[in-house]
């Protein structure tokens, strides 16, 4: 759909506490087939290659994203991920691998007709929202198989899902979903999102497909803009690149980044 293919090229989520290699402990990403690129952001994996010397906390940010994960060793353990208006921390222990799917914003519940607002704000068992697919997982993904042959099973798995035809969805809520990462999160949502919907269509919508409010999404992708211009510490004060995207001050942009990401704009930049 084209309409799809157009949100797909406006926005790309940035979860950067783990990047590459460190020490014992990797995290990589890996594309979805170009059939699913509209949906599926990326495949992600998160394990350690030898036992940690303590347990390691995993600072997952806010992204506007669903992810749906599992314990690659105990396929058992899946679960799903909403939409977090702050960022989350979780102690993982020591030794652990987990493969995920980052669905873009919205489309997970385009997909499988769950209301979003449900997952927000936590982690929750896979099979209590869709237990077919739990099942699925715990018979088909096996402890010896590499990540890259997971994905291709993923792949195939997910294929059928993805057939738009057949599902319901409102494409003035695409449209104001467009305006939104068209204007970088920068925008009065009560004003600018002129789609058609009133304001209590315009939450019921958002809270149905992205588990929050049109503002509440806004802040996020405004934040996650900082996050893709990777700027230096040195830039960020130079510049003052937070009057680019709202903020009034250097005081509230720290307070609204801090919120987002776990530590001050220095900090994450250093």
């Amino acid at each position: 759909m084209k309409n799809l293919q157009h949100l797909k090229n406006l926005y790309s989520p940035i979860q950067p506490a783990v990047k590459t290699t460190q020490g014992d402990l990797i995290y990589q990403e890996y594309e979805s087939s170009d059939e699913l690129s509209d949906f599926i952001y990326c495949y992600w994996q998160l394990k350690t290659e030898n036992d940690l010397s303590e347990d390691f906390k995993y600072r997952v940010v806010s992204d506007g994203c669903i992810d749906l994960f599992f314990n690659h060793h105990k396929p058992a353990e899946s679960f799903l991920m909403g939409f977090c208006r702050k960022y989350t921390e979780f102690s993982i222990g020591t030794s652990f691998d987990y493969i995920g799917i980052r669905f873009r914003p919205a489309m997970f519940s385009m997909l499988f007709g769950i209301n979003a607002k449900s997952l927000s704000e936590r982690d929750s068992e896979l099979k209590l929202h869709l237990p077919a697919l739990a099942q699925w997982i715990q018979s088909e993904i096996k402890a010896d198989q590499s990540f890259q042959t997971i994905v291709g099973i993923l792949n195939t798995k997910l294929k059928p899902e993805f057939n738009l035809g057949s599902k319901s969805y409102d494409e003035r809520f695409l449209k104001s979903l467009a305006i939104i990462l068209e204007r970088k999160g920068y925008l009065n949502t009560e004003t600018d999102l002129d789609t058609g919907l009133s304001p209590r269509q315009l939450q019921r919508v958002f809270n149905f497909y992205l588990g929050t409010t049109a503002k509440s999404f806004s802040n996020v992708v405004r934040f996650q803009q900082i996050l893709k211009t990777n700027p230096s510490r040195q830039r960020l004060k130079r510049d003052k690149l937070y009057f680019d995207l709202g903020f009034y001050d250097q005081a509230h942009f720290i307070k609204s980044f801090k919120t987002f990401y776990g530590v001050t704009p220095s900090e994450a930049f250093d």
